[in-house]
Parts: structure tokens; C-alpha cells; sequence
């Protein structure tokens, strides 16, 4: 019952955690440290939700979860169960097991949806799209519209449209092209998976659908801070309000675009920059480090 108070206690923690954080307005200006906070909160709910149920039918054991299942599986094997252990018992392990179940079901098959569609494209830009010195690296494509994203992989691809190289300078469109290539080096498409996979899992479920926005803005924050890096704020700035103006569509599926998050926070960002709170992200990191280490710890006492 210990830990089942424990894994309950490590829930609410992480769940109060997740709504200051996503009321905090220190995230926007260190978007790298709070993608960490989320990934490292995400896995905290996830293994306590497991270990809570697990721990409530297996609290006769005595121990954590793990050292529990363990002892489960020896006792349906030998001489059977020990007294507290009935049918309801087994029920909520069952129920925990399932969440795993389900939670990893989920990734693999939203992971295995991506690896389709970005092969389709994949595919597909191997028909349509052309090199252009123009853009160096990248793809582009005869569209006049405005577009410019990331196809993440083993074999990243950054494509532009026609449109984009006529809206954009030669420096404008350099600091795009950083701002894709971001996007591969840093696997932010891995970043996002667990969030899409939860989302498409339960759709309704609002408070998920905010949080995927929430980590998918951050993750062309920290993009965007890639980029300014080396081309400066204005160049980066500029070319996104030129996005913005020329109506740039969403990105297609299993990518990641230029133009996709709010475009005006991003903006504002860039032009009234300020130093990231060095204090408050150490402080935010060691909270969710904390929270993530629980319930592992749990698992294995």
C-alpha cells in the first residue's frame, strides 16, 4: 500500500508540475530545457499510472511492483496465490499491464504511420522535386506557393517550394534552411512522437491536444534559436513574417515546416529577445529529473 500511495502521490506531482509549467513564461526562452521537462513529465505519468494499479493488486507482497510481478509469477507457477491476492487483485494488474500495453501499442503504431507516410513522400519528392543551387542542399519544388520543411530520417531531406525562393533574400533563405536541418540533427520528430502518439490515442482528450501543441511550439522554438545563431534575429524574423503574410500552408505529414507553431509568438520572441532564467530552468530540470527518477525507483524496491 506504501507504494501505491507513492506512485498515487507522484501522479498528482507531475500533473501539478505540467500545469505550472505550461503557465510559466520562462519556457519560450529556453525551449530546449522545457522540451526536457515535458519529455521527463510524460515519462513520470506514464510509469506511475502502471505502477499505481500494480502496486493496489500486489500490495500484499510487501514491495515495489517489479520485485511483486516478479513473486507473482513464481506463486502462479508454484504453490499458488498468497492470501490478498483474488480476482480483483489480478484485475488491476491486468489493468496496469494493459496501460503499458496500450501506451507502447500506440507509439509503434503511430511510429510506424510517420515511416509510411515520410517513405511516401520520400518517394514521391525522388519524381517531382529538383536540385537548385539556389538552395543549397535542399529540394525544391515547382510551387508557387510558400513552403519550406523537413523530412526527418536516416536519410533527412529539406525541401523548399519555387514560391519560397522568389519571397525570400539569399540570407532570409539561408537562415530557413538552418532552421530545417535543425530539425534533422536534433530528431525533433522523435522529440514529438510519444505527444502525436498519445493525442491519436485518445483524440479527445483536450488537455493532451494542448500539451502536443504546447511541445511541438518548442520545438520550432528551439529551431528557430538554431538558426538565429548563425544567421541573426532579423534575417530568421523577417522570413518568418514573410511566411506569414504569403499564407504558407501546413506541412505535410511526418514533416516539420518552417511555418508550422504560432507564428506571432515566434516572432515576437525573436524581436524582444531576452536572457533565458537560468535559476528557474535548473530548478524546473531537478523538479521533473526528480519526478522521473520516482517511479523507476519504485519499480525497482
Amino acid at each position: 500500500m506504501a507504494s501505491a500511495l507513492h506512485f498515487a502521490g507522484t501522479v498528482l506531482a507531475a500533473f501539478l508540475t505540467a500545469v505550472v509549467l505550461r503557465r510559466s513564461t520562462w519556457t519560450w526562452r529556453s525551449p530546449r530545457g522545457a522540451i526536457l521537462c515535458w519529455q521527463a513529465l510524460g515519462l513520470t505519468l506514464g510509469l506511475s499510472e502502471i505502477g499505481l494499479l500494480i502496486s493496489l493488486g500486489l500490495g500484499s507482497y510487501r514491495t515495489g511492483p517489479g520485485r511483486a510481478m516478479v513473486s507473482l509469477v513464481a506463486d502462479l507457477a508454484g504453490p499458488g496465490l498468497p492470501p490478498g491476492v483474488g480476482l480483483a487483485q489480478l484485475c488491476l494488474v491486468g489493468a496496469g499491464l494493459g496501460i503499458g500495453a496500450v501506451l507502447l501499442g500506440s507509439t509503434v503504431r503511430s511510429t510506424l504511420s510517420t515511416v509510411r507516410a515520410q517513405r511516401r513522400h520520400r518517394d514521391l519528392l525522388s519524381l517531382v522535386a529538383r536540385d537548385d543551387p539556389a538552395a543549397p542542399g535542399a529540394l525544391v519544388l515547382d510551387h508557387p506557393g510558400a513552403a519550406a520543411y523537413c523530412l526527418p530520417g536516416v536519410r533527412p531531406r529539406v525541401v523548399v517550394s519555387a514560391g519560397t525562393l522568389s519571397l525570400l533574400d539569399r540570407a532570409q533563405l539561408a537562415a530557413v534552411l538552418s532552421h530545417e536541418r535543425a530539425h534533422a540533427d536534433e530528431r525533433h520528430d522523435l522529440v514529438l512522437l510519444p505527444f502525436t502518439a498519445l493525442c491519436r490515442l485518445l483524440p479527445r482528450l483536450r488537455w493532451l491536444r494542448s500539451t502536443h501543441e504546447t511541445v511541438a511550439l518548442l520545438v520550432e522554438m528551439r529551431a528557430d534559436d538554431k538558426a538565429r545563431r548563425l544567421h541573426g534575429d532579423e534575417q530568421l524574423a523577417t522570413a518568418l513574417a514573410r511566411f506569414a503574410t504569403a499564407g504558407s500552408r501546413v506541412s505535410p505529414a511526418g514533416t516539420l515546416g518552417i511555418a508550422d507553431g504560432q507564428l506571432h509568438a515566434r516572432l515576437h520572441r525573436l524581436l524582444v529577445p531576452a536572457r533565458p532564467p537560468r535559476v528557474r530552468i535548473a530548478a524546473a530540470l531537478a523538479v521533473t529529473a526528480v519526478l522521473a527518477a520516482t517511479p523507476i525507483y519504485l519499480f525497482l524496491s
